[in-house]
């Protein structure tokens, strides 16, 4: 499996921006749900040269917000290249639309946990 990239300095004025400017959908997710979370969630954490959402590595799960501009025919491009390498890394990739965290919030929650605690191995009763 290929070693996990974790920094990447070019980025990191660009992630410090998106932390900074989050967006209200981010914010409810992170402030309500990730960051008190028992297991530790980060926010725009750099994979090569991606910046994911949010990001488990206790459980390698990055969780990703979609607005509408990624239902867009070349963002839809875009974002299944950016899964695919992700998932190269061994990372499972959740996403939802903002209006997922809008309309069905304690339904992203749940999904959220039942696959971080899948991956650590939780969820199977150990």
């Amino acid at each position: 499996m290929p070693r996990i990239t974790y920094y990447n300095g070019d980025y990191k004025p660009l992630s410090q921006k998106l932390r900074r400017e989050m967006t209200r959908q981010e914010k409810h997710l992170w402030y309500d749900y990730l960051k008190p979370h028992p297991a530790t969630f980060r926010r725009q954490k750099q994979f090569g040269h991606y910046i994911v959402d949010f990001y488990c590595a206790s459980a390698k799960v990055v969780v990703e917000l979609d607005g509408s501009q990624h239902y867009e025919p070349e963002e839809v491009q875009r974002d299944a290249e950016r899964d695919q390498y992700l998932s190269g890394l061994g990372l499972a990739v959740l996403r939802f639309s903002n209006a997922d965290v809008d309309q069905r919030f304690d339904g992203v929650c749940a999904a959220i946990d039942r696959t971080v605690r899948e991956r650590e191995g939780k969820g199977r009763g150990e």
